[in-house]
């Protein structure tokens, strides 16, 4: 199932006219060429100058509704956002399974910051406390609303899971109130949570017991090191969070949810089946 033609449900701005973080300069534009790289045999949106963050709401007929919910981040270095490989096409599958999907478009770029991290995480926060805030109206359960991120994204979605006892940012009004902590986490061939060539997380991946269950998937060829979801895998079992990893030999880098030759791409298959096992996918909201 694919969304990129589908229009959203809901569409709605993260923050009130003043924004804490990086002010991003420039118009936000598809910055994909006739001779930008394809995946799986199609073109994908390159969305670059980022400067308004909101959210994108796609929801799930009430008849299969399991009440869940997911935020996505699309990934793309910090500096755009694949927003239908990463973004929109995952949401179209989590709407397949019964799962509201909810794509973030944060802020960038922020790669050439020293923290390149910093503002899209004060965006993430943000989009799960305005989730939450949102649940009951959305029909999402507030306790089963988890998020998915991507290479960059996935970056995203493992600070926004570990580094939630605290705000990037001071309160704005009573959004930021409540809990901005995913109930469950999803990393697709994450990106920089590993010091170089090692399985040691940086220090600003503050892991803890109170992170929540992960799935993990990454491929032993990608360019961005697989030692980054085994670094994470080994902290979260050190501390006894519960946590999956599916690591395969081959498949690169950036393919989202598409289905190529390799294996690895059947990754949302074995999704569905750790949701089931956690008993995401069941009950009303």
């Amino acid at each position: 199932m694919r969304l990129s033609a589908r229009k959203p449900d809901a569409v709605l701005p993260l923050w009130p006219a003043d924004m804490p973080g990086a002010r991003i300069d420039g118009e936000e534009t598809d910055n994909t060429t006739e001779k930008s790289n394809k995946v799986a045999g199609r073109r994908l949106i390159r969305l670059a100058n980022v400067s308004k963050p909101t959210i994108s709401v796609y929801r799930v007929p009430k008849d299969n509704n399991t009440g869940a919910a997911v935020v996505i981040c699309p990934g793309g270095g910090y500096n755009i956002l694949a927003l239908d490989l990463e973004g929109t096409e995952v949401a179209g599958w989590l709407n397949s399974i019964g799962v509201t999907g909810i794509v973030l478009k944060y802020r960038v770029p922020t790669g050439s910051l020293e923290d390149k991290w910093r503002t899209p995480l004060m965006d993430a926060q943000r989009a799960m406390s305005l989730v939450r805030s949102r649940a009951k109206g959305w029909g999402i359960d507030p306790k089963r609303i988890g998020i998915l991120g991507s290479s960059a994204g996935g970056n995203l979605a493992a600070l926004t899971s570990t580094r939630f006892a605290e705000r990037g940012y001071k309160q704005v009004d009573s959004t930021d109130a409540i809990s901005s902590r995913p109930d469950f986490t999803c990393l697709v061939y994450p990106a920089w949570l590993n010091k170089s060539a090692s399985i040691e997380l940086q220090d600003h991946v503050t892991v803890s017991e109170k992170c929540p269950p992960m799935f993990m998937v990454h491929a032993a060829d990608d360019r961005i090191e697989c030692e980054a979801t085994v670094g994470m895998f080994m902290a979260l079992k050190k501390l006894k969070v519960p946590a999956e990893m599916h690591l395969y030999d081959s498949g690169g880098h950036g393919y989202g949810q598409r289905k190529t030759k390799f294996p690895v791409t059947t990754w949302p298959d074995r999704l569905k089946d750790w949701m089931t096992h956690r008993s995401l996918l069941s009950g009303a909201p």
